[in-house]
């Protein structure tokens, strides 16, 4: 069970639309940090989703990747973004670099380093074809819990 040639961790997408989105689309495949969809999904921060809908998640999920892609660069720790939001983040690389960038700024250079990473998979070979999730995510239904009879919706979410 894996995406890009990476396993898939922890979560089960057919329960969480957006974070199999994240999964899906992920630079890194089955990665479940790089764009952390738990948070709004399952924790509710910055605010709560339903995270068995696919409506407007895939907003969420660019926005998540973006976020990461910048805390990555900066060499501070992912786990602070439970404490921190992008605005913070750009008020220390701002204090730490003499960088003069707000939050969107922040946003537009997790994005810049995001589509660097997605050239590269185009580059050695993944297309929007390996965007998507192993076929049991895809056919086969939760049988319990309150997400059971859900499958992950791939081509909402892509379409998005």
């Amino acid at each position: 069970m894996s995406v890009k040639m990476q396993e898939l961790p922890a979560y089960d997408p057919r329960g969480l639309q957006g974070h199999g989105l994240q999964y899906a689309t992920s630079v890194r495949g089955g990665d479940h940090v790089y764009g952390f969809m738990i948070s709004p999904e399952i924790l509710g921060s910055p605010e709560k989703l339903d995270p068995y809908t696919s409506e407007g998640k895939a907003e969420w999920t660019k926005i998540f990747q973006d976020l990461t892609a910048a805390i990555d660069s900066s060499g501070m720790c992912l786990f602070s973004s439970f404490a921190l939001d992008a605005a913070d983040y750009a008020k220390a690389i701002a204090a730490a670099t003499g960088m003069n960038i707000d939050a969107q700024e922040l946003l537009r250079i997790g994005e810049r380093i995001w589509n660097m990473q997605k050239l590269f998979n185009l580059k050695v070979g993944y297309t929007k074809e390996n965007d998507t999730l192993p076929q049991r995510f895809l056919t086969e239904p939760l049988k319990e819990g309150a997400p059971a009879g859900r499958v992950w919706e791939r081509q909402p979410l892509l379409d998005e």
